[in-house]
């Protein structure tokens, strides 16, 4: 008797397998109903419905996803639900590759799966997979039987049936959940001609960038231009990896409540968004490095974008939830994006720091626009119009001055240079000391520079050249101090 394994009969023991194929590694019922959207998708569909019903006490939900694709064949519907059986297989122009999908994330969540197919002028026919009958020895029968009419020209209906891996029991959160995951996921497609509803509720695109996010008129912004790195495939060629980042306005959202900045998606949700054909595969801390993860990088945000032919390079897993970057990848773009994850963390510091230095400036302020009005009129500009606002803010200026002076609709802004010797010796200190000697100090220091300010205003131009030489003078003596 030949001791040679003969694939079909001795490589897998079968009630072995589909148990071990439900601890696939689906970290969600997100990311496995995502690799049935993902299939719609390549079937051509432009309108996926996701149904949930709503289970009874004690007993497992059902969930079906239907779309109008192309639909499946009698021998393509034969092989769906085998393991493998994708006749896409590794194939690099959309989402699928091995084949796994279906079937891996059906018995992931559901101890029952049936697949129903159907196209133009054909019954519908379907298949079933029952993971019970499986562990207990029966026999598998994937040949496709008769399912009734179509419902409509072509399309394709998944059910999961005994849904005992759902993580929730009420039917709202749940469906919280997959809008949030599946408007993310699949973003791109849904900024587009995709239509895809949980329940009859549309899906709405959730970008993780912010870029469309409008919150009290301000939206984040694109931090550089679109960054492209060449990168060699397996095959040969070469292909690009596209990277972009966006910074958020912290001066204009800083004040909002922790719900509220939740709720938006501005903290809790910084880091590194992988998109793999336009479809996201992970978000998190990826390819920066040896840069740590601070809340000040919840308020910039990076996009790498890349075609399946860099599968190899990122480590794509079969189940689409993850990358593991190749020392090549690493290599060639993790420098200079860990340079650029330290310069946006600078930058969000410094807006920080201007935030809270204008918290702490507004008492002075508001003692200079209140004493405005005792003070000599501007020319050309009638008292009739009302005292002037005052304002102090900080930013780096050329080093030979001190301090800057704007004029802006009845608002003098006076902007402190932290890069001048006079800002870390004499006015630093100040902010960092919270006793009541500092700040009444600071409020004095405050109240002359903006004194200082408007009287350069009255006295016009000829004051520039004076205030740039006592600038520099004050920052000489400063450094020999």
């Amino acid at each position: 008797m030949s001791h040679r394994l003969r694939a079909a009969d001795n490589l897998v023991v079968p009630s072995n397998f589909i148990r071990a194929a439900r601890e696939s590694g689906y970290v969600s019922l997100s990311t496995a109903l995502a690799e049935l959207v993902d299939n719609s998708l390549q079937a051509g569909a432009s309108d996926v419905a996701i149904s949930i019903n709503r289970p009874i006490k004690g007993v497992w939900p059902q969930i079906q996803v239907e779309d109008n694709g192309e639909g499946m064949d009698r021998a393509k519907l034969a092989s769906c639900l085998r393991f493998g059986g994708s006749s896409r297989f590794d194939e690099r122009t959309s989402f699928g590759r091995f084949g796994m999908g279906l079937p891996a994330a059906s018995v992931s969540q559901a101890r029952k799966v049936e697949v129903v197919a159907w196209q133009a002028g054909q019954p519908a026919q379907s298949v079933r997979l029952d993971v019970d009958e499986i562990a207990a020895g029966m026999p598998v029968d994937l040949a496709p039987r008769p399912a009734g009419s179509a419902p409509t020209s072509s399309g394709c209906r998944v059910v999961w049936y005994l849904c005992d891996r759902v993580e929730y029991r009420r039917l709202a959160w749940l469906e919280r959940a997959l809008h949030r995951d599946l408007g993310r996921i699949y973003r791109r497609f849904l900024s587009g001609d995709l239509r895809l509803t949980i329940n009859d509720m549309p899906v709405q695109p959730v970008d993780p960038t912010l870029l469309t996010t409008d919150v009290e008129g301000r939206t984040a912004q694109p931090a550089f231009d679109t960054l492209r790195y060449e990168v060699a495939t397996a095959s040969g060629d070469t292909a690009f990896v596209t990277v972009r980042f966006t910074i958020l306005p912290v001066h204009s959202w800083h004040h909002l409540d922790n719900v509220t900045k939740r709720q938006v998606g501005i903290v809790g949700h910084g880091g590194v968004t992988i998109l793999r054909a336009g479809r996201e595969i992970a978000i998190g801390w990826h390819l920066m490095g040896s840069k740590r993860k601070e809340n000040y990088d919840d308020w910039w945000r990076c996009e790498i974008e890349f075609d399946p032919v860099l599968d190899e390079h990122f480590g794509i897993t079969i189940n689409k939830q993850g990358i593991r970057p190749s020392a090549a990848l690493r290599d060639a773009i993790e420098p200079e994006l860990e340079s650029i994850a330290r310069m946006l963390n600078a930058r969000v510091r410094q807006a920080f720091e201007e935030v809270k230095f204008k918290a702490a400036a507004a008492a002075s302020c508001r003692i200079a626009t209140a004493a405005d009005a005792d003070l000599p009129a501007l020319k050309g500009r009638g008292r009739a119009r009302g005292p002037l606002n005052y304002s102090i803010g900080s930013a780096p200026l050329p080093v030979e001055t001190m301090f800057r002076s704007r004029l802006k609709h009845r608002t003098l802004d006076v902007t402190l240079n932290i890069d001048h010797p006079a800002f870390a010796a004499l006015y630093h200190p100040l902010i960092t000391m919270e006793d009541t000697a500092a700040t009444k100090l600071r409020t004095a220091i405050e109240l002359f520079l903006l004194s200082f300010a408007r009287t350069t205003l009255l006295m016009g131009r000829e004051t520039d050249e004076m205030l740039r030489i006592w600038s520099a003078t004050y920052g000489r003596m400063v450094q020999r101090s």
